[in-house]
């Protein structure tokens, strides 16, 4: 057996464990328990979309990509972001092509931050922003979206601004609360950064799943946000190929040149045939403006379904995942009753106090409708037999 040095290790992140998606799909798996917790889809992929890596790989598009990404889907991209919400970003020096969304934010936040800088997130927030952060010997400024509706108040992010903060990090659609940002909060973050040097990391993964008639306000409608900013954005998630781990980021150039600094000794380039395939299959519009829709019914299915349940929840306006409160079944804590009821009534879902730092608990689970109809309707049977 090889000897255990691990008293003497030094850990750059000695109270961080295991991914809750990690700990709750392994939990499921076990329990063999409907997976409602983590964030993919349990429907194919695109055949066409299939259909074209394939096509790439037997062309011979196996070696490696370009360090950024292939120009050709850095110009779809450009395109895209273009038709969407009016910006145009030079596909050389303003797109970069990554292995996923999670490693264009780490890639960022290790180009930008330096010891001590502060990062401002928001909480409930995505669990990669603050390991990242103190990775990078910065200082995570938690502040909490004022629950149920899950709003920033902006006067604390305004009290919350020092000199030393370096960066706000915004996530929107928002991920677990299903909210989105108005116009008039992207306004209002407009008039906070303008004539400082804080930069904007906007995470957008679900940039299309935003329904019910409203509209995603991407940072790249708003010129004073677009000159400081990254956005973030995910093929898996649009396209249901998450195990693809395929996303992009784009930013101004001076910010585009740091971020390519560190790109190119983590990852370099990413699956060049699935480039190859996204390029082409981004050409028809529909493939990604029909997805609201597609995720709308299921979001209603899987409501009117659990409508008789004893939960609370307020639909969700984007991404792929719905809030239910559960305060009026049981005041047992969100981590507890998460794994007791994978167990015992064997549905799983994410606990929310996972995304908090300081673990608040709001009595309330995260469940993902990015399911097939049987799945969700398996899944609402149990919710509705919960007393």
């Amino acid at each position: 057996r090889m000897p255990n040095y691990a008293t003497a290790v030094s850990s750059k992140l000695p109270n961080t464990t295991t991914s809750i998606f990690a700990v709750m799909s392994k939990l499921c798996y076990e329990e063999k328990a409907i997976n409602l917790a983590q964030g993919y889809p349990d429907f194919p992929s695109s055949p066409k979309l299939i259909e074209l890596v394939n096509k790439a790989m037997k062309e011979g598009f196996n070696q490696y990509a370009p360090m950024p990404g292939i120009y050709a889907l850095r110009e779809a991209i450009s395109n895209k972001i273009e038709t969407l919400y009016g910006t145009q970003y030079d596909p050389e020096t303003e797109i970069t092509v990554t292995a996923g969304a999670t490693q264009a934010i780490f890639t960022i936040i290790t180009a930008l931050i330096q010891k001590d800088d502060e990062v401002i997130i928001f909480a409930p927030a995505y669990d990669c922003y603050d390991p990242t952060i103190r990775l990078n010997g910065g200082k995570t400024v938690e502040l909490e979206l004022k629950a149920p509706g899950f709003k920033v108040d902006w006067e604390e992010v305004k009290a919350s601004i020092s000199e030393k903060t370096k960066m706000i990090i915004i996530n929107t659609p928002h991920n677990p609360t299903g909210t989105i940002m108005s116009r008039e909060d992207m306004l209002t973050l407009e008039k906070l950064v303008k004539d400082t040097k804080i930069m904007i990391l906007s995470d957008e993964v679900y940039e299309h799943l935003v329904y019910d008639g409203l509209e995603h306000q991407s940072i790249a409608r708003f010129p004073g946000l677009a000159e400081r900013s990254f956005l973030v954005a995910s093929f898996g998630k649009t396209f249901h190929n998450t195990g693809w781990k395929m996303g992009y980021c784009a930013g101004p150039s001076a910010l585009m040149n740091e971020f390519r600094k560190v790109h190119q000794f983590n990852v370099f380039s990413v699956n060049h045939p699935i480039q190859k395939a996204l390029a082409t299959y981004l050409e028809e519009k529909e493939h990604y403006l029909s997805l609201a829709q597609f995720f709308q019914a299921k979001r209603d299915l899987f409501l009117d379904a659990i409508k008789g349940s004893k939960f609370s929840f307020n639909p969700s306006t984007g991404t792929y995942f719905q809030l239910l409160d559960y305060s009026s079944i049981s005041g047992e804590s969100d981590m507890e009753l998460a794994k007791k009821w994978t167990r015992e009534r064997k549905l799983a879902s994410i606990p929310v106090s996972a995304f908090y730092i300081q673990g608040t608990d709001h009595k309330v689970l995260r469940f993902c409708f990015a399911k097939s109809d049987e799945t969700l309707l398996k899944g609402a049977e149990i919710l509705n037999a919960i007393e």
